[in-house]
């Protein structure tokens, strides 16, 4: 991306208003299992560096990433467009959220090239895409599920499903619809991964030049180790990722304790209370759910 792409970005970032247009529903419905799960600053950093190690894996998707983005070389502004697309995937209006995903789509369809193994690659790859999608589910679910609260296995089919429209929008056809669909995924593109040095470069970038906001700022490194705990056990073995050791019992239940807290104080000025505004609801609606 080029930086007149950036700052264009940037900037329509900034004018998106979750609170409007008044009234018109998003791509996915806000008594749905996924407002519930994006709403969650702590499941959100470990369920996105967690999709990030599963794309990774797939070297097409990491040389793409690599030589086509800034995320080497200024990972945190693409982290906060990455952050703004799911939010408003999940909680911005309908139209609003159909022309991002066009603009996205526009941008990716530019992105194509070959791994360092000389196998061609073109960003929009209906595999591809469907992968991407798959790890973005798979993160952020698992995440919320082990440091937030459990979800029941009805739930997570729900997540997945709840996610279909906007897949298709992104142009990911055969993104999974239920669990079984993505453990089936998942298996199917096991032999096309491989162990990289990137994955590990990705992990020190997070680690080092990432920082959480605010008093989940120290966090940092047990949320590192929280993002590859909850990777597939066949995936973890195959990346070497000896230096994030699994979570001791006393972390794991501090990073659940600062899960549970994050799920139950409204941030009114965030997508997820502002989106609730424009449906009508209270700014408290999703911190109230059971």
């Amino acid at each position: 991306m080029t930086a007149t792409e950036q700052a264009q970005e940037g900037q329509a970032g900034r004018l998106i208003d979750f609170t409007r247009p008044a009234g018109e529903p998003a791509l996915i419905a806000p008594d749905s299992v996924s407002w519930r799960v994006f709403k969650n600053p702590l499941a959100m950093y470990i369920g996105g560096i967690t999709a990030v190690i599963l794309e990774f894996a797939e070297p097409r998707i990491r040389t793409g990433v690599w030589e086509h983005t800034s995320f080497r070389d200024d990972p945190l502004p693409r982290l906060k467009r990455t952050g703004l697309a799911a939010m408003v995937t999940v909680y911005g209006a309908r139209s609003v959220a159909e022309r991002m995903i066009a603009g996205v789509t526009r941008m990716h369809a530019r992105v194509k090239g070959s791994t360092p193994d000389g196998v061609a690659y073109e960003a929009l790859e209906p595999e591809l895409m469907n992968w991407v999608q798959a790890t973005a589910s798979f993160g952020f679910l698992q995440a919320y599920h082990h440091f937030v609260r459990p979800l029941s296995d009805a739930e997570r089919d729900s997540f997945y499903f709840e996610a279909l429209p906007a897949a298709a929008l992104y142009g990911a056809p055969g993104a999974p619809a239920s669990e079984a669909e993505q453990q089936a995924l998942f298996e199917s593109m096991y032999p096309q991964f491989e162990d990289h040095a990137i994955v590990r470069e990705f992990l020190e970038i997070i680690g080092t030049r990432v920082a959480l906001p605010g008093f989940l700022r120290p966090l940092s490194h047990l949320c590192l180790r929280a993002a590859v705990e909850i990777l597939p056990g066949e995936i973890k073995s195959l990346l070497d990722l000896s230096a994030f050791p699994p979570l001791n019992g006393f972390q794991r239940c501090l990073l659940r304790f600062i899960g549970r807290v994050t799920d139950r104080i409204p941030i009114r000025s965030a997508p997820p209370a502002r989106a609730c505004r424009r449906l009508g609801l209270p700014p408290t609606y999703l911190y109230h759910r059971k």
